[in-house]
C-alpha cells in the first residue's frame, strides 16, 4: 500500500486515489473470468500495484493468455517482483506479458475476450477517455466484456467545485457514457466495501455498436 500511496502523491491524476482497490472490488471486477468456461484472452490496463491482477492470475487456466499494460515503471517493477515472476515459475505454459507503456501505443493484437481496466477515467480529459475506449473496443471481439470502475457519486461531488468549464466536462462525460450504454449492454455493481465505495461497470460489446458509440459524441 505504501508504494501506491507514494505514487498517488506524486501523480494523483493517473493513479486516481490515495488507496489501492479493495479485495472485494477486485473480486467484483473479475467475477466473469471465474465463471467463464473455455480458453480466454485477457487484457488488463492500469493495474497499479496489482489488486485486480492477483485475482486475474488466480482465474487463469492452461489455454488462457494475459496481457498487462501499465504506464508507471515503478508499478511495473512491483508487479514483476510481487506477482508475475512467481506465477510464470509455476505456470510456464500460460503466456503473461507486461507492457510498460500507454495503452494507445502498446503493441497488442485482438481479439480479447475480457478487458479489465483500472484507469481513473474521471481524472482524464474527455478526448483521452474516448481515445482509450476506442482503442480498447478495437481490441475486443464482438460479445467481449470490458469492466472498469468509478467511485460512487464522484462527479456529483465534484460539480460544485469545478466551475462552469468543469461542469461542462462532466455533462459531456455523462453524454459519452449514455451513448455507450445505448450502443452496448452496460451493467453496474455497487461495491460498498471499498475506500471510497465504487461501481464495477461492465460493458458487453455489441456488433456495430463500437462505431455508433463514438460517432454520437463527435460534436463534444
Amino acid at each position: 500500500m505504501l508504494k501506491f500511496v507514494h505514487q498517488a502523491i506524486r501523480d494523483i491524476r493517473t493513479t486516481g486515489s490515495f488507496f489501492p482497490s479493495s479485495p472485494v472490488l477486485a473480486r467484483a471486477m473479475t467475477n466473469s473470468l471465474r465463471a467463464h468456461r473455455g480458453a480466454k484472452r485477457i487484457l488488463e490496463v492500469g493495474p497499479g500495484t496489482g489488486p485486480f491482477t492477483a485475482q486475474i492470475l488466480r482465474a487463469l487456466r492452461g489455454h488462457d493468455a494475459l496481457d498487462i499494460v501499465e504506464l508507471n515503471p515503478i508499478f511495473c517493477e512491483h508487479l514483476e517482483v510481487r506477482l508475475l515472476r512467481k506465477f510464470r515459475a509455476h505456470h510456464p505454459a500460460i503466456p503473461v506479458r507486461l507492457h510498460s507503456q500507454a495503452i494507445e501505443h502498446a503493441p497488442l493484437e485482438g481479439e480479447y475476450d475480457f478487458v479489465i481496466c483500472g484507469l481513473p477515467f474521471n481524472n482524464f480529459p474527455l478526448a483521452l477517455t474516448q481515445s482509450i475506449f476506442h482503442r480498447l473496443f478495437e481490441l475486443m471481439r464482438d460479445g467481449a466484456e470490458m469492466t472498469y470502475f468509478e467511485y460512487a457519486g464522484v462527479r456529483r461531488m465534484k460539480a460544485p467545485f469545478v466551475g462552469s468549464s468543469g461542469r461542462d466536462r462532466i455533462r459531456r462525460f455523462e453524454a459519452f457514457k449514455s451513448s455507450t450504454a445505448k450502443s452496448h449492454k452496460v451493467t453496474r455493481e455497487l461495491v460498498v466495501a471499498n475506500l471510497p465505495p465504487a461501481h464495477a461497470v461492465r460493458i458487453i460489446k455489441r456488433k456495430g455498436g463500437f462505431e455508433q458509440c463514438f460517432e454520437s459524441t463527435k460534436t463534444f
